[in-house]
């Protein structure tokens, strides 16, 4: 099989699977360049509500295919940044489902995920010090703000691997799961992600990313949304709320 990311949408959620067996799932440049327009695709499809990342077999991401290094490496980082900054812009809750190894690239990938759920005996690593790579600035302060500014440096400097127990305790992870339990979880989580108001979660995105600009344009959503009268009717009457409120697409 050729490397490529593929995609399913099954019960509102879409899951896109990184294929590459043959490397461990590294990121081909082309793989990194298809990464952008499919999530622009689904962002803009209104039946998907959350977004699963994860690999394909026993490792969710060895980082990025080496030999595209060779040529430019400036260029192939590049390609990384724009993909992960895709990724962490996509409007929707997106979680990683995560196996096995999760370095370089793919900790990028991951980290730019809302979510990081996990199964026993994941590794991770950030490991541009082993190739003399100067990590993006942009990526550095989101590995920053997930871990901290002592565990970012300790990753970074060393690029040694930690276990899924020190992810969770560093708060790179969300959850840890026992071998098999993981896509069990997963299916739950992202069936409750699918099920609450969009309204919330894309506000609740961008705040909690930082952005400062909007809150006149939350205020204006939520009073024409609906949501906030569905939400408590349901609530009242003890039922399922019906959330109508979904991300805009783009023009």
């Amino acid at each position: 099989m050729d490397p490529q990311l593929s995609h399913e949408i099954a019960d509102s959620v879409a899951t896109v699977i990184i294929r590459n067996p043959a490397k461990r799932n590294a990121m081909t440049a082309a793989m990194w360049r298809a990464l952008p327009p499919l999530l622009d695709e689904l962002a803009g499809d209104p039946t998907v509500r959350a977004l699963v990342l994860t690999g394909e077999g026993a490792t969710f991401c060895a980082g990025a295919d080496i030999s595209t290094l060779q040529g430019s490496p400036a260029e192939a980082q590049g390609l990384a940044v724009a993909a992960e900054d895709a990724l962490a812009a996509f409007p929707k809750p997106t979680l990683a489902a995560v196996r096995g190894h999760c370095v370089g690239g793919g900790a990028q990938l991951a980290a730019a995920c809302d979510l990081r759920l996990v199964e026993e005996g994941a590794l991770f690593g950030v490991t541009p010090a082993k190739l003399g790579i100067v990590y993006a600035a942009s990526s550095t302060r989101r590995l920053v703000s997930l871990v901290g500014p002592s565990t970012a440096k300790y990753l970074l400097f060393t690029a040694e691997l930690i276990d899924a127990g020190r992810a969770l305790r560093t708060g790179l992870v969300d959850e840890v799961l026992p071998e098999g339990e993981l896509d069990k979880r997963v299916a739950e989580l992202t069936r409750i992600l699918a099920s609450r108001s969009q309204l919330t979660q894309a506000a609740a995105k961008e705040f909690a990313n930082g952005r400062t600009d909007r809150d006149a344009h939350w205020t204006e959503q939520a009073r024409g949304s609906g949501d906030t009268a569905e939400g408590v009717a349901a609530f009242l009457e003890r039922r399922r709320p019906r959330f109508t409120w979904s991300v805009p697409t783009a023009e």
